[in-house]
């Protein structure tokens, strides 16, 4: 991060009230309709995943939330994965490192000895230098419309990845 005066917090810490407007600024108040809340639906975001960025005067600047899903393929088997998102920054805050700061946070809370893939949609040139791409996401099926090539995945092990199936939410 660029701004010495921010401080990456566990978003655990941030009002709620604070993250639903910082993403509502971010994505609009609309943004529920969203095919990503219907992947999500019904779980709730990992504390241990979800980081929130404040500066001096303690006002949320970005958030990133991390959420439990499954890839069920064609026979009926579930892949755990996590959903990446939304991370947000405010809009006058955009190109400081908050969001790379985001995403560093939650690369390094992951268990290294139990590493799931990560699946966001998103854009592809920004989140490419997280190591996110589409190939093995090509022929995946989500609950609602989306634009095929915002389909990202990261993973240790792409060969272990279904060709087929659908993305929806982890409810054990």
């Amino acid at each position: 991060m660029t701004d010495a005066t921010a401080t990456l917090i566990p978003l655990a810490e941030v009002d709620t009230a604070m993250v639903e407007a910082l993403l509502d600024r971010a994505f609009g108040e609309d943004r529920h309709m969203r095919t990503a809340y219907k992947v999500r639906e019904g779980t709730d975001w990992l504390p241990a995943l979800s980081f929130a960025v404040v500066d001096e005067d303690q006002m949320l600047v970005g958030s990133i939330q991390v959420w439990p899903v499954a890839l069920t393929d064609e026979q009926g088997r579930r892949h755990p994965m996590l959903m990446v998102g939304p991370v947000a920054v405010v809009p006058e805050q955009h190109n400081k490192g908050f969001g790379q700061a985001l995403m560093a946070a939650m690369a390094s809370a992951l268990d290294p000895k139990a590493p799931l893939p990560q699946v966001l949609i998103g854009d592809p040139d920004y989140y490419g230098r997280f190591g996110f791409h589409g190939a093995p996401t090509q022929a995946w099926q989500l609950p609602g419309p989306f634009e095929r090539h915002r389909l990202l995945v990261r993973a240790d092990n792409p060969a272990i990845l279904p060709d087929q199936g659908t993305l929806g939410p982890w409810i054990g």
